[in-house]
């Protein structure tokens, strides 16, 4: 007797799991979910806030004109190699929600792969490269363990921020991105580039 209690409670919670299931996952009718994939070239502007595009559209400006920099080219010519720069931190300023490590990564991405500069690891990932140097110098092969004391210096810092502007009047909104970028030099502090791209939107609503 007591067994089949047992098996009776099972079934309810079993059968009480499915139609918890059947419920999250929704059905097919006009209320369901509906996703369609699309290349990551195609512009979709749903709200009128800042987006995958805009990115692209503001960071390669300023990347082609940051490699471009006389400055750069003065500095492997003056030194025989290329600058190492350090990413510091792209701030938000803006009145919405940014991802601006998308932004940053975006920056360092491009101008690695441009050949012209170099960088060394932010201060978030060299906190977990040095724990790791740690951890070898007291439990790995000393013959294999990475040495201390070889960190690359960086000759310059990356920094920015994204700004917003927005106008307003009778269902009509004008909204303005701004995103700066500047070199600073470590040793001395000056601004060796500046530069700010902008994107501006146009946006109705009923």
């Amino acid at each position: 007797m007591k067994m089949k209690k047992l098996m009776s409670v099972a079934s309810a919670l079993l059968c009480a799991g499915l139609c918890v299931s059947c419920m999250s996952t929704g059905g097919t009718g006009s209320g369901g979910t509906k996703v369609k994939r699309i290349e990551a070239s195609e512009v979709q502007d749903l709200s009128g806030y800042w987006n995958d595009k805009d990115v692209q559209i503001v960071c390669e400006g300023l990347i082609n004109e940051c490699v471009a920099s006389p400055r750069i080219s003065q500095f492997r010519e003056k030194n025989n190699r290329a600058p190492i720069v350090k990413l510091g931190k792209i701030t938000n300023n803006s009145v919405e929600k940014i991802d601006t490590v998308i932004v940053a990564n975006k920056f360092r991405s491009a101008i690695i792969n441009s050949s012209v500069m170099e960088f060394v690891a932010s201060d978030d990932e060299v906190a977990a490269i040095r724990n790791e140097r740690n951890q070898q110098e007291d439990y790995a092969n000393p013959a294999t363990a990475a040495a201390q004391g070889n960190e690359t210096g960086a000759d310059y810092l990356l920094q920015g921020s994204i700004r917003t502007l927005v106008d307003e009047i009778d269902g009509k909104k004008t909204r303005t991105y701004y995103v700066n970028a500047e070199l600073h030099d470590i040793e001395t502090t000056r601004i060796l580039w500046s530069s700010e791209n902008s994107i501006r939107k146009y946006i109705t609503t009923k």
